[in-house]
Parts: C-alpha cells; sequence; structure tokens
C-alpha cells in the first residue's frame, strides 16, 4: 500500500469513527463561550485524549494487549457518565438558570481529554485490525492524518458552535444539553460494550 492510498484510507476511517465528536465538542465550545483560551484548551484536551486512544492501539499493535484487554473498554463509559451525573447535579442545584456566571462553567483540557478517551474507546478495536494489515508506511501515514485531523474536527465544531442558530440554542440548552448529552454517551459505550453484563 502506498502512502498516498494509506492517507486517504486514513482519512475516511478517521472520519467514520470521531464524526460524532462534533456535537460533543460543540458543547464544550457553547459551555466554554466567552472564556479566554477555549478553543487552545479544548484543542489541547481533544491531543491528549486522542493521543491516548491512538497510543492504545499502537500498543495493542505491537503485541501490548495486556495494557488494555478488550473487557476494559466498555468501562471507560463511566468518565462520560460520572463527568455528564456531576454537571446534572449542579444544573438541579442551581435550578434551572441557564444564566450562570461563565467562571461557574470552566472548560479544562483533562476534562476534554477524558471525555475524547471515553468516547473513543471503542475506536482502538477498529484501529487495531487496520493497523495489523498495514506496513511500517503506512501505519506512519495513518498516525500522521489523524493527528493532522484532530484540530480540523475541533475547528469544525467550533464552526458548528459559532453558527448563529446554532449558537443561540446552545447557549440558551447548553447547561442541559451537555450533561445529557455526557450521560447519553457513557451509558451506550457501556451497553454497546457490554460492561456489567448489559
Amino acid at each position: 500500500m502506498n502512502t498516498i492510498t494509506a492517507a486517504l484510507q486514513a482519512i475516511g476511517l478517521f472520519l467514520v469513527t470521531n464524526i460524532d465528536d462534533i456535537i460533543v465538542l460543540s458543547l464544550f465550545f457553547a459551555r466554554g463561550a466567552g472564556q479566554r483560551g477555549t478553543t487552545a484548551k479544548i484543542i489541547a484536551g481533544q491531543y491528549l485524549g486522542f493521543g491516548g486512544i491512538l497510543l492504545a492501539a499502537l500498543a495493542v499493535t505491537f503485541g501490548a494487549g495486556y495494557f488494555l484487554p478488550d473487557g476494559v473498554i466498555p468501562y471507560f463509559g463511566l468518565i462520560p457518565l460520572l463527568l455528564g451525573a456531576y454537571h446534572a447535579w449542579r444544573v438541579w442545584r442551581n435550578g434551572d438558570d441557564d444564566n450562570d456566571n461563565v467562571a461557574d462553567r470552566p472548560i479544562g483540557a483533562l476534562t476534554v481529554a477524558a471525555v475524547t478517551f471515553a468516547n473513543g474507546g471503542d475506536n482502538i478495536g477498529v484501529y487495531v485490525p487496520v493497523f495489523l494489515a498495514v506496513g511500517t508506511g503506512a501505519l506512519v501515514a495513518y498516525c500522521v492524518v489523524f493527528l493532522a485531523l484532530v484540530v480540523v474536527l475541533v475547528l469544525a465544531a467550533k464552526f458548528v458552535a459559532t453558527r448563529k442558530p446554532i449558537a443561540e440554542v446552545l447557549e440558551r440548552w447548553e447547561h442541559i444539553l451537555f450533561p445529557l448529552v455526557l450521560i447519553g454517551l457513557g451509558l451506550v459505550i457501556l451497553i454497546e460494550g457490554g460492561a456489567f453484563g448489559l
């Protein structure tokens, strides 16, 4: 497989496995609206989270599967589930007030990274067979393309979150949508992965 073919296949694989991140990242942008450094924090968090996914996939590919047994992956759903539950509790505690202070809604790179890693945990199972089937040059091409597309994905989410009609909806309902999406995401990861015998 030549490098150009590998790069084109990598683009397709990245889009298919990460397009759902646009929704979650858009909510992070809505939550961080008006805060300095929101975009940089989200990019850093996305790189940390996706870097973890990529490193885990490479570790499994190179025979280090005992570092991340398949049975563990579904339990990463607990990360967004617990984060969503925490934010839902805060909404409940503060009432249905969507005019809370921006300072009360900080966006941190580690939170973005944790949600990204949990959301993409199942990607490891998709990437490993592909990585096993290609040579070293193609594997390098996949990694380079994936890492280049992370920033494209974040900027696409920012674009979506800042379109006036979408931004208005996100601004009005973000405090409710954010925890609901995280809880839903966590439940999907747990159920689809068969965690707790679900």
